[in-house]
């Protein structure tokens, strides 16, 4: 409902009747909580690119809300967690390397957004994710 008012308010009525339906389509389709359970694929289509940026952003936002800062407390949930972002980071960067490094990447100011025992882990664990997939 709130994306309809906004869209009805800054676009006009047959643009944001097509924005609407697109983005029910995208949701369905494509919704970051999907990939995360894994009950959908990262698009990989050339004219999706547009749509893997919108997710790598998604999923890096919801990296930043979910992994703890220290690793010591992490619950059973929290380590699932982890395992799985490290292998939807494998898979993201078969499609683009670069879309990729946006989920880790550093601030505007360069300091980390994501914990560093993630990061440390992350470049660890890759070489043996990739095998994995193969």
């Amino acid at each position: 409902e709130t994306l309809k008012v906004l869209a009805h308010g800054t676009l006009t009525p047959r643009h944001a009747t097509a924005f609407c339906g697109y983005v029910k389509i995208v949701r369905s389709r494509f919704g970051i909580e999907a990939i995360v359970k894994g009950d959908a694929r990262w698009p990989n289509r050339l004219e999706d690119r547009d749509l893997l940026y919108y997710l790598a952003e998604s999923f890096r936002g919801r990296l930043i809300k979910e992994l703890p800062v220290s690793k010591e407390h992490m619950s059973a949930a929290g380590r699932q967690t982890a395992y799985r972002a490290k292998s939807l980071l494998v898979q993201l960067a078969e499609i683009s390397v670069e879309v990729a490094q946006t989920v880790i990447a550093a601030d505007d100011d360069g300091n980390p957004v994501l914990p560093s025992w993630f990061l440390v882990e992350a470049a660890r664990d890759m070489p043996r994710l990739v095998e994995a997939r193969r």
